[in-house]
């Protein structure tokens, strides 16, 4: 019986005030302006001239081209692809973020926008590439935020004589080989504009950057991760990725300042800027991780407080003249040491970052990555030169460094394997010298393909060594 009752509730309801709604529409149309009413009545007689078929098909084409239902599509293509290359990649024993940059130069203008023209020009028209550019940003900025957390300083400070003698002779040996290669290029490749210094820096900095998480991937697919020599490559990879940001810090702010005098002074709030970090937000960020365990109710304003130290660091660091990614980076390794207050930060984060922002950074980059303009036999000549410059650095530096202190030949080839490993870091690395106008498209071209080669190598080159040189 109450059921009946509500029902006929509902109905009374609904046609009741219908009507009133009804009403008041026609009552309130005496109410416009006759020029209003009459341009109504002649929109009506328009729309009733065209078929209503025909109003359909344009109402859809329109709402199909709005900057958001292009965005939602583009990110819908962009997670699919990546997803997708990126599992095909772990199949064949490659890390997926390889197959996920694959996917990117895919769906860029060396394979889809080659052969598909038309398709391109509706995923991914030039008006929305500036938004989806942003979106990425956002995406690696909580990237490098998890780097920084994932840092254990600790670690390398327990190793700290043998991991840094590593991490700095894999970075002074390829920089110096870079910057070396960078002064034969530098007239028939380096855009026009761009001084040698800048050029050559960005160049050597670009040889000499390890991957740290697509390494660290590597190790635990391979069960190497607790391992002794899992453990060094760890901590030489993130000794090497400290160091690097920093050299790459200077780098961007003498290359916006244009002069070694007043780069100093950027340097100068940069080193300001790292003290505060550490002297004062850091311990501030210990007595939180606390009250974070002890109280539950506070857990969500500390979090929002996290994001917040996230965003103005990076703000910082930007507006100061260095980069925003290096503040994220900060930011990240100031987190309280608490093994589960990082952890949790990181599984909020992580999924976000890695799943759905970041395929859109590898897209961006695909679409940079032109390599149809490598048609000549010379610019293969030039990328085998860049190839062999990159693998002999860092792989022979970090080899070399390795034995001097002390491992074996096995394990001192697996450490100049894994720290050739560049994946992401380097396609950042690239794109921030790309966006500053230091690359040309026919040198970032030929980087980018490095990255990929060394990265795609690391699996083999470890199988290989392992195979020569087998466990007694």
């Amino acid at each position: 019986m109450k059921k009946r009752w509500s029902t006929l509730f509902y109905i009374v309801i609904v046609a009741g005030l219908g009507f009133v709604i009804y009403w008041i529409a026609k009552q309130g149309s005496t109410l416009q302006s006759p020029a209003l009413t009459a341009q109504q009545l002649q929109s009506e007689k328009a729309a009733e001239a065209t078929s209503s078929f025909q109003v359909f098909t344009d109402s859809f084409k329109h709402d199909l081209t709005e900057p958001l239902a292009v965005l939602l599509l583009q990110i819908i293509v962009i997670i699919a692809s990546a997803r997708l290359f990126g599992f095909l990649f772990k199949k064949i024993g490659q890390p997926a973020v390889i197959g996920e940059i694959v996917a990117g130069i895919i769906l860029g203008p060396s394979i889809v926008g080659a052969y598909f023209p038309e398709l391109t020009h509706f995923l991914f028209p030039s008006a929305s590439l500036s938004t989806l550019s942003f979106i990425s940003q956002i995406g690696l900025i909580l990237f490098m935020f998890i780097i920084g957390m994932e840092l254990d300083l600790k670690a390398i400070g327990k190793q700290a004589y043998g991991a840094v003698i590593i991490s700095h002779a894999s970075i002074i040996i390829p920089y110096t080989l870079g910057m070396a290669l960078a002064y034969y290029i530098y007239q028939d490749y380096a855009p026009a504009g761009t001084s040698f210094l800048s050029f050559a820096l960005f160049m050597g900095i670009a040889m000499s950057i390890t991957a740290f998480p697509v390494l660290a991937r590597i190790l635990q697919e391979k069960k190497l991760t607790r391992s002794k020599l899992g453990a060094m490559a760890l901590t030489c990879a993130a000794a090497d990725d400290l160091t690097a940001w920093c050299i790459l810090a200077a780098v961007i702010a003498l290359v916006k300042s244009g002069s070694s005098f007043s780069v100093l002074y950027t340097i100068g709030l940069a080193l300001v800027y790292v003290l505060i970090m550490l002297k004062v937000v850091r311990p501030f960020l210990e007595g939180l991780s606390h009250v974070y365990d002890e109280k539950e109710k506070k857990r969500t304003p500390i979090i929002a407080l996290l994001f917040v130290i996230l965003i103005v660091s990076a703000y910082v660091t930007s507006v100061i003249g260095i980069h925003a990614l290096f503040g994220a980076f900060m930011a990240g390794v100031i987190m309280p040491s608490s093994f589960n207050f990082r952890k949790i930060v990181i599984d909020k984060i992580e999924d976000v970052s890695i799943i759905l922002l970041l395929p859109l950074f590898f897209v961006i980059t695909g679409l940079r990555t032109q390599i149809g303009l490598i048609n000549e036999g010379h610019l293969w000549i030039t990328f085998g030169w860049i190839l062999l410059v990159a693998v002999a650095g860092k792989f022979g530096g970090s080899a070399l460094a390795a034995r001097m202190v002390g491992q074996s030949w096995k394990d001192s080839l697996s450490i100049g394997v894994l720290m050739n490993t560049r994946g992401l870091m380097q396609l950042i690395v690239l794109n921030i010298g790309y966006d500053l106008g230091i690359l040309s498209p026919e040198i970032f071209a030929m980087m980018v393909l490095m990255a990929l080669v060394t990265t795609f190598m690391t699996g083999p080159a470890l199988d290989l060594i392992n195979w020569l040189m087998p466990e007694k």
